[in-house]
């Protein structure tokens, strides 16, 4: 459900909320949207799967680490297995599961973004290319027809609106409107007349 908004105070400005917005994004953000988690998960999906390597690679505090493992693998993100070396206890190490494969696009845009703002005269610290072609892998938008889309304001947001019938505590859909729009910021500017 769409959080509630004031009418626009002026024509193109858009009206303001006055409740969060409701978003996938802000879900995601639940769980991974923490330094240490995005660190844990890039070290994972590098091969990195046991904890004291993971620590070492993240320079994350014991417990911290500790907890921001328990929970992906509370959130399906990670899967805890038990490995054993001969004449060792049993200990856990790391994996990705299918959801938490689906974030490398997520830590490549960070990684693609970090190169092109963050980097110093030495250039990016790392990259990563394609094994099959050798070229660099980066992220672009694509829509569902495979058209690329390099300009942001090319893309529309598009909400439900919720019905009289649509529980507001847990959101199921009863009638499923769509409204689409597209952030004032993004919009292209009007041609000059």
């Amino acid at each position: 459900m769409e959080a509630p908004a004031t009418p626009p105070s002026r024509a193109g400005t858009p009206p303001l909320l006055t409740a969060p917005r409701p978003c996938s994004i802000a879900r995601a953000l639940e769980i991974v949207g923490e330094r240490w988690s995005l660190l844990v998960i890039r070290e994972v999906t590098l091969g990195v799967r046991r904890f004291d390597a993971i620590q070492a690679a993240t320079g994350a505090p014991r417990a911290v680490l500790t907890d921001r493992l328990a929970n992906l693998v509370r959130a399906g993100v990670l899967d805890r297995v038990s490995y054993r070396e001969d004449g060792t206890r049993a200990r856990p190490e790391y994996r990705l599961t299918q959801a938490g494969r689906e974030l490398s696009p997520v830590l490549t845009a960070l990684r693609q973004w970090g190169d092109r703002h963050l980097s110093d005269e030495a250039g990016p610290p790392a990259t990563f290319t394609h094994v099959g072609c050798g070229a660099p892998v980066r992220v672009q938008h694509v829509c569902a027809a495979g058209h690329l889309i390099d300009d942001p304001r090319e893309v529309v947001r598009t909400t439900r609106e919720p019905s009289a019938t649509e529980n507001p505590a847990d959101g199921t859909p009863a009638d499923e409107t769509p409204r689409t729009e597209t952030p004032t910021d993004l919009r292209p500017a009007s041609p000059a007349t």
